[in-house]
């Protein structure tokens, strides 16, 4: 079972969907006991870093979550995938989970891109992942965000070039982060999701 964790600030039913799809059984759930019996872990995300850390301080999963995620596939996606590094320098600096070593930045692109980074990109691979298993590099995925990871090149799988190199794909040991929206991202995230569901 996939447990995605509800803490208030995530996209759950449009993740849930895209599991519905291949008929993966999963649910939304805020119950410590359901998070730690789940075979896995996503955690959505929407909004600001700041807030999406509180709520999550406040629903009291924090230590539940650092500890499952060092025990079986752990994916976080957009903002999620933001939480899972040491701090963030969102309107103010926040602690994150620190679950991978780096901060998050407000992107400042070369030229004229705009922030937010909006719309589809192609990955570009750093190295190899299994979530990226059977999927050729260049396919193109869906990204909403105007912040970005600054992390170390070995955490990074996949990059996605918006004036300068994002980090779109990051892990460390069974941990996972998508700043990228494959719930949102066609047959190429849903590809995504099915490899995370064969860890």
């Amino acid at each position: 079972m996939i447990a995605i964790i509800d803490y208030g600030a995530g996209n759950l039913f449009s993740v849930q969907n895209a599991l519905n799809y291949f008929k993966l059984e999963n649910k939304i759930t805020s119950d410590k006991g359901e998070i730690v019996n789940a075979d896995r872990i996503i955690l959505p995300g929407v909004g600001a870093f700041g807030d999406a850390m509180e709520k999550l301080n406040k629903s009291g999963l924090v230590d539940t979550v650092k500890a499952e995620a060092a025990k079986k596939p752990f994916l976080g996606i957009c903002l999620g995938m933001q939480l899972l590094f040491e701090k963030s320098f969102e309107f103010g600096e926040f602690d994150g989970l620190g679950l991978i070593k780096g901060s998050v930045k407000l992107m400042k692109p070369e030229g004229n891109l705009s922030v937010p980074q909006m719309g589809w990109n192609a990955l570009e691979y750093n190295k190899a992942c299994p979530l990226l298993k059977g999927i050729q590099e260049g396919k193109y995925v869906y990204f909403v965000h105007s912040y970005a990871a600054d992390c170390d090149k070995e955490d990074v799988y996949a990059y996605a070039d918006y004036g300068g190199k994002v980090p779109a794909l990051v892990g460390n040991g069974t941990v996972y982060g998508a700043q990228f929206h494959p719930e949102k991202s066609g047959d190429i995230g849903l590809s995504i999701l099915r490899n995370f569901a064969e860890l």
